[in-house]
């Protein structure tokens, strides 16, 4: 037991899991609250009286959001054509789709001053709101369906080798009283998926308040565990407790987020293949609106 409890010593207490999502929702985060502030300041600083849709200024956020949302396109072009590779690496370009698909309505935003305009016009602008809002939706799941926001894809079948290779290192815990039974019994309550559609569809969307309440129980059980290994007069375990701790907090975190992504996987991939059924056919109604809206604003 003592040499199991050093080599739990030894390992570096960090959470990879833990520490590479809060690496990949950090920037998106801060990404989103500039552009919900910009967005704000727009609503409520009058700007009508100094960018108007048909010249200066407005006419060209116009054509500068609507060039954006066209350049949408090259994301799929590089995707499905291997002789584009001299354009950059598809993850490089998954990026710059998220951002050309946020910048583009804002400016498109901007252009309209935020009011409605002909009919023309306006079914252009809520072409761009429904394709725009398509897009959020889609990145949730992606995310939910991805280990990152690069492209990079895991399947299945990588994510269930995870979760074995994580239950196999289970025996360095042994030393900890209950602690894994208690993991166990925690993944069956809040992990694992219930029986019937309608649990399974609240279970999905509930993931972050279960995973909340799954974390909260990990720790209870985690103090739990070392008051009785003490108890039994540990002395490795009480030299090495708090490295303990992390390490074993770690493992239980990691090994919940595996099974939580197993879990959801099928789900999140239906979904997003109803999902992608839908968006295209979208986008491809936004550049019909949009081209319409250009002839008929240089026509007429």
């Amino acid at each position: 037991m003592n040499v199991a409890v050093r080599d739990m010593a030894r390992m570096r207490p960090r959470d990879k899991t833990t520490g590479a999502r809060r690496e990949r929702l950090r920037w998106p985060l801060i990404w989103t609250l500039i552009v919900a502030a910009v967005l704000f300041w727009g609503m409520h600083a009058h700007l009508g009286r100094y960018i108007t849709p048909q010249r200066g200024i407005g006419y060209g956020l116009g054509i500068a959001g609507g060039s954006m949302m066209v350049l949408l396109l090259l994301y799929s072009a590089r995707k499905r054509f291997a002789w584009l590779r001299w354009m950059g690496s598809i993850p490089a370009w998954f990026e710059f789709h998220m951002v050309l698909g946020v910048l583009g309505p804002v400016l498109v935003l901007f252009h309209a001053n935020f009011r409605l305009g002909a009919t023309n016009s306006n079914v252009a602008l809520f072409s761009m709101l429904l394709v725009a809002g398509s897009g959020i939706v889609g990145r949730y799941i992606y995310t939910r369906l991805h280990a990152r926001l690069d492209g990079t894809e895991d399947s299945l079948e990588q994510l269930k080798a995870a979760g074995e290779r994580l239950r196999e290192q289970s025996a360095s815990m042994e030393f900890l009283p209950g602690f894994l039974d208690a993991i166990s019994g925690i993944e069956k309550r809040l992990i694992e998926a219930p029986r019937g559609r309608l649990a399974r569809t609240l279970h999905l969307f509930t993931g972050a308040v279960r995973m909340a309440r799954a974390r909260h129980l990990v720790r209870r059980e985690l103090r739990i565990a070392l008051r009785r290994a003490l108890l039994r007069e540990s002395p490795a375990v009480a030299r090495h407790a708090s490295r303990v701790t992390a390490a074993a907090r770690s493992y239980a975190y990691r090994r919940l987020d595996a099974g939580r992504r197993v879990t959801e996987y099928k789900a999140y991939a239906r979904m997003f293949s109803w999902w992608h059924v839908l968006h295209i056919p979208l986008f491809f109604m936004l550049l019909i609106a949009g081209v319409a809206h250009v002839i008929a604003v240089n026509l007429y």
